[in-house]
């Protein structure tokens, strides 16, 4: 299984994608990231406050927070992993060697969990070489084991991870690259945003990937359409690792069952 698992990282790293989608989700969050700390502190033109002060701990929980809006990139490279083996037809030499499968595709999902993760460290220590100095140098102290701080990184370590599942499963169901690919845009910034932030459809958006993910970092941000519906931590977690058994049970059986060619 670990050479399996080698295989599946070394074709994703012997291609330009890898560093491609790394690149733009680091510029993107670096884009949020340094939006919210430039107007951390600013009162709105009503005299109310805005984002809280880079010397709070609330400044802190909201940054770390950020890197959840990355999940779009991870997706990406998971329907590429599973697509490219139907688009350059690589799929047929793969079972040729690996006749069972199934341990082909538990090595797709284990090699994922590991993209997931890089992704999810490298995102993390972006936040942190802009939040530690913008708090320091505010005069706040620095705060990296408290606070609900670590459950907030390891909620974007999470939701990174799990929607590299998620794309390897919508990758297996949907085997057209560009489709897939075009079908994840949507979920993500179109249905999951309506049914987080509409507060009659909060309701059902906390159940979702991207609701359960926001519920497990549990910073409560005003969206002007009211306080958000979140699921307690506990219950967050655990309907990640249902998605995560969900996706991976649906990239198995898609896969053993269909027809290769």
């Amino acid at each position: 299984m670990i050479a399996l698992v080698r295989a599946e990282l070394q074709k994703l790293f012997t291609t330009r994608l890898w560093w491609a989608m790394l690149i733009a989700m680091l510029l993107y969050t670096g884009a949020n990231v340094g939006l919210i700390t430039a107007v951390a502190g600013v009162e709105t033109a009503q005299g109310a406050s805005g984002v809280p002060g880079r010397d709070t701990i609330h400044f802190q929980q909201l940054v770390w927070s950020l890197g959840v809006g990355a999940t779009v990139f991870t997706m990406i490279v998971g329907i590429v992993m599973m697509t490219a083996e139907y688009r350059y037809q690589t799929v047929t030499g793969t079972f040729l060697v690996t006749p069972r499968r199934g341990r082909v595709v538990a090595a797709k999902l284990l090699a994922g969990v590991v993209v997931g993760v890089l992704y999810g460290l490298a995102t993390l220590l972006l936040t942190a070489a802009v939040v530690i100095p913008a708090v320091m140098l505010s005069g706040g102290e620095v705060v990296l084991f408290g606070e609900g701080v670590p459950r907030i990184m390891l909620g974007v370590l999470a939701a990174l991870t799990l929607y590299v599942l998620f794309g390897i499963g919508l990758g297996a169901l949907i085997r057209n690259q560009v489709g897939a690919i075009i079908g994840g845009i949507v979920w993500v910034f179109l249905i999951e945003a309506l049914l987080a932030n509409l507060p009659p459809l909060q309701t059902v958006g906390k159940w979702t990937p991207g609701g359960a993910a926001n519920s497990l970092i549990n910073v409560r941000i005003d969206t002007g359409f009211g306080e958000a519906d979140l699921l307690p931590a506990w219950a967050a977690a655990a309907v990640l690792i249902g998605y995560a058994v969900i996706f991976s049970l649906v990239a198995s059986q898609t896969t053993v069952r269909r027809d290769i060619t």
